[in-house]
């Protein structure tokens, strides 16, 4: 029976990049139809499955995030989300989390976790938003789990913010960032310009809800 590249990988329980590794690597045969399209014969795949040895385990990774250091509650509340979604689906998983603004490329967590991503190790990747990888480009990060057969959970998915909640948040982000290069991350005066902002967002959001309401 010859079937596509998805339901092969499907049936043999890999990502569709890994058959087109052991494509590469020579370790199985493809025939190609008029169009273009691989074809797999699934009897003699799955004999040549069973003679590999057992694939490890791929880990679910749970990412969690907050901008600063005086967000630490925040950060434990959306590590203790993650903890109870991801045993509540039964699944494997560790926490990876991140201290540092969503504009900042570098955090250990995230460049861990692309690592780890692009290693093939991660068969699932879940987080509370999509902001919570970036502020801007974590579509990036999304692309690179495509690639390599990585399902992505967003937990809060259909809690869309507002475009004015999602500016202040940028704005939030951007102004986090300059005033701690400022003051240093942990001064009083970057936790009062912040204690400001943060209130003068909330007031925004609130009033926009209101509005709308």
């Amino acid at each position: 029976m010859k079937v596509s590249i998805g339901r092969a990988a499907k049936e043999l329980g890999v990502a569709p990049e890994t058959l087109r590794r052991w494509e590469a690597e020579g370790k199985i045969q493809v025939e190609r139809t008029p169009g273009g399209h691989r074809r797999y014969d699934l009897a003699s795949l799955r004999g040549w499955a069973r003679k590999e040895p057992e694939p490890k385990e791929r880990v679910t990774l749970a990412y969690a995030r907050v901008s600063s250091h005086d967000q630490k509650g925040d950060l434990e509340r959306q590590v203790e989300l993650l903890e109870t979604f991801c045993a509540a689906n039964g699944w494997r998983f560790e926490v990876v989390r991140d201290l540092g603004s969503g504009l900042n490329y570098n955090k250990r967590g995230l460049r861990e976790l692309i690592r780890r991503i692009c290693s093939g190790e991660v068969g699932r990747l879940v987080v509370t938003h999509k902001d919570c990888l970036l502020r801007f480009g974590s579509e990036l990060v999304f692309s690179l789990c495509e690639h390599f057969g990585t399902e992505v959970v967003i937990i809060n998915a259909s809690e869309e913010a507002t475009f004015e909640e999602e500016l202040v948040q940028d704005v939030l982000e951007i102004i986090t960032v300059f005033s701690a290069r400022l003051y240093g991350s942990r001064s009083r005066k970057n936790r009062d310009i912040l204690k400001t902002l943060k209130e003068a967002a909330d007031a925004i959001c609130l009033e926009n809800a209101s509005g709308s309401g």
